[in-house]
């Protein structure tokens, strides 16, 4: 599909890839700044790829309410540096044990368990100050900045994305109920993607009737990109991935596929975008983008 912004959604998304690699670079302290070993580490894992969803998400739900992209591109860059906190200490030997993330060894195989830990500490407590100092964002008021800082918060913590971490390793090597199961990929891995659909557009002044909107899209959508990691542990090619597949069969962790099989969590996935795009019918060509990008949730293969 062609928006009409006259990118395809491919070249939407990578043209937001490169508005958040050039933002990042003026966020982050200097590789060299004393001490460099926690630094390189913060570098090491922020600039080795991705495809930076969760940060683009930010800037469309921003354009979805009217609203420039570049306003809340600081904002977006801060979603970044706490995914990436997240993988850091996701794929720690306590937790999952990973060797590969983004077709690079793991933060931990290369720079030590210990400063690996700093390492996604330090990324998370950066995101919160370029979230707060609110450089380049000049044009948002300070009490919509807080606002969006807190929903931030929100998301992560033990009510959060931690709770979803903390049932998820819980649950290992354990039956596991379909109530479980969405618990552990709502809470894990939809909570800091409906928040970051949720905070662009608190940032860019959304009204209450579609910031509620946008909050049912983005957990919709956050729930179907779970299913699909899911589903690509399982048919997935490492190369594309970057990372190992076959792991969560390994650690017997509780997956879509496990509970329900591969064809029904590709059923259940696609029922899901599909319930995301309903969810913006009020919204016009704007919302594109967003439109698009519940699409290719389902279509990735990395």
């Amino acid at each position: 599909m062609i928006l009409l912004s006259g990118l395809s959604a491919s070249q939407y998304l990578s043209d937001g890839k490169k508005l958040i690699d050039e933002g990042i670079m003026g966020l982050l302290p200097q590789e060299k700044a004393y001490p460099e070993s926690i630094h390189q580490a913060m570098r090491y894992s922020l600039l080795a790829g991705g495809k930076r969803l969760r940060p683009v998400l930010v800037m469309a739900a921003s354009e979805a309410v009217g609203a420039d992209r570049r306003s809340v591109l600081p904002f977006a860059v801060a979603a970044e540096m706490i995914h990436t906190y997240t993988l850091i200490h996701d794929d720690l030997p306590a937790l999952d044990n990973d060797d590969l993330r983004r077709g690079k060894p793991t933060n931990h195989k290369v720079f030590g368990e210990a400063i690996a830990i700093l390492a996604g500490d330090a990324l998370l407590t950066q995101a919160f100050i370029v979230m707060t100092r609110a450089v380049g964002m000049e044009t948002i008021p300070p009490d919509f900045i807080l606002k969006a800082t807190h929903e931030m918060a929100g998301a992560l913590g033990s009510t959060g994305m931690i709770g979803g971490q903390v049932v998820d390793l819980e649950s290992e090597g354990k039956p596991v109920t379909k109530e479980n199961l969405e618990y552990i990929h709502i809470y894990k891995t939809g909570f800091l993607i409906r928040a970051c659909i949720r905070c662009g557009a608190i940032l860019s002044r959304a009204t209450k009737r579609q910031l509620g909107c946008l909050s049912k899209f983005g957990a919709h959508i956050g729930l179907a990109f779970q299913i699909v990691d899911d589903i690509l542990d399982i048919t997935g090619d490492q190369d594309k991935l970057g990372k190992d597949v076959g792991s969560d069969l390994t650690k017997d962790k509780a997956t879509y596929p496990a509970l329900y099989g591969l064809e029904e969590s590709k059923r259940k996935a696609e029922e899901l975008v599909e319930q995301s795009i309903d969810c913006l019918e009020e919204f016009d060509y704007r919302a594109d983008p967003l439109r698009e990008i519940a699409r290719y949730f389902v279509q990735r293969t990395y």
